[in-house]
């Protein structure tokens, strides 16, 4: 297991990653359901912690298999064996979502999140092993991640034995993640890892796509919850028209410019591009969510009120609008999108809720969905004006 070049050319996301993928669909979808159900009972801020809890817990198992293969994918049968046991590992989290989110027992999420640390320590210490130039830095990641396991375990010893109260259980959550976003840093202390930025970029664009796609689906099952209880109706339609939109344009935008060239020349600037992206993807997930009851609110009532509802789409769009721009702007030598219109439209977005009780919840989606077509518009615009003059 010898790390592999950082300007290895063409190198892309293998079968095996695309296949890893896979089972992070389910898991996101678990949470993306549950998600959804405490908005349209009217208890979405109640649901949101919960959500962030197991999104976490799921992007940072993505995350250290991502950026391990990036170095080390060497596609022995050893490789194939210890990533499928990874695999496992995602599918008993996401069993675990729905227990989670109604009754705070993590204990099935606990277990696959160490079945999938079992996997990823095991690699790094086999790294440590056959790559001698890196063993300190593995053997750094080994030691870390398995202290840090063990203090998720006591964790959820001390929480199902009541010791912990829920917002102490809440600290305690924060100060482990925070530990855990500081092993990579101390491990690469030592030494630095090979990892690839041209495929890591592919790698955190297709779980973007993943991530639009489970919008999509939980778009879907509102559209059947909408079906079954009334029929088609003008603002049914524009809900369903202006969530694609919306969807195509956040696609559009997080796709404007090519990112590997920027991680290439400003590795040293991973870190913040890398852990940025926690709040973009949990921002998609979270729409889903919002889409799915948004498009159900049009056929039935739902518990929550107009207000909140919009919210739930306004939301997660002014975020990933905002942090798009912060994460990409380091690391790009001329950023393509101005921070001023970046952030002036995140800031309507999150202002046009306010006019639901005047427009109704149709139009605040469909404006929402305008003010970021609008954004696509003014980035595009030069750039389009330039070419056209040569």
């Amino acid at each position: 297991m010898s790390a592999r070049p950082i300007d290895e050319p063409h190198r892309v996301s293998s079968q095996l990653e695309l296949l890893f993928d896979l089972t992070f669909v389910v898991a996101i979808a678990a949470a993306t359901a549950q998600l959804a159900h405490s908005i349209a009972d009217g208890h979405g801020a109640a649901g949101l912690v919960p959500f962030l809890q197991v999104f976490f817990a799921i992007w940072w198992a993505w995350m250290n298999f991502t950026w391990f293969a990036s170095s080390y994918d060497t596609d022995d049968v050893a490789y194939r064996l210890l990533t499928m046991v990874q695999m496992a590992g995602v599918l008993v989290l996401a069993a675990g979502v729905p227990a989670a989110a109604d009754h705070s027992d993590y204990r099935a999420v606990t277990l696959g999140y160490l079945i999938m640390r079992i996997g990823l320590v095991t690699q790094w210490v086999r790294a440590g092993v056959e790559d001698p130039a890196r063993r300190r830095t593995a053997l750094r990641y080994a030691t870390g991640i398995t202290v840090l396991q063990g203090g998720w375990g006591l964790h959820l010893l001390l929480a199902a034995t009541g010791v912990l109260s829920s917002f102490t259980q809440l600290l305690f959550f924060a100060g482990l993640a925070v530990l855990e976003l500081m092993v990579p840093r101390w491990a690469e202390r030592a030494r630095a890892t090979n990892w690839h930025p041209h495929h890591i970029a592919e790698r955190y664009g297709l779980f973007t796509i993943i991530l639009l796609g489970e919008s999509v689906l939980a778009a879907t099952k509102g559209l059947e919850g909408a079906l079954e209880g009334a029929e088609i109706s003008a603002s049914f339609v524009t809900v369903v028209v202006s969530g694609l939109v919306l969807l195509f344009a956040l696609w559009w935008l997080y796709f404007l410019t090519p990112v590997g060239e920027g991680l290439s020349d400003r590795r040293h600037r991973s870190y913040l591009w890398g852990y940025g992206h926690y709040g973009i993807f949990a921002a998609l997930a979270a729409l889903g969510a919002g889409l799915e009851v948004m498009v159900e609110q049009t056929g039935h009532d739902v518990g929550a009120s107009p207000l909140a509802i919009c919210y739930a789409v306004a939301i997660p769009v002014g975020v990933f609008l905002a942090l798009l721009w912060m994460v990409h702007a380091p690391i790009m030598a001329e950023p393509v999108m101005r921070p001023a219109a970046v952030l002036g439209c995140a800031a309507v977005v999150l202002l046009l809720p306010l006019a639901v009780p005047w427009i109704g919840v149709a139009a605040v989606v469909a404006a929402i969905a305008a003010v970021c077509v609008l954004l696509i518009t003014v980035t595009i615009a030069p750039e389009t004006a330039g070419r056209s003059r040569r």
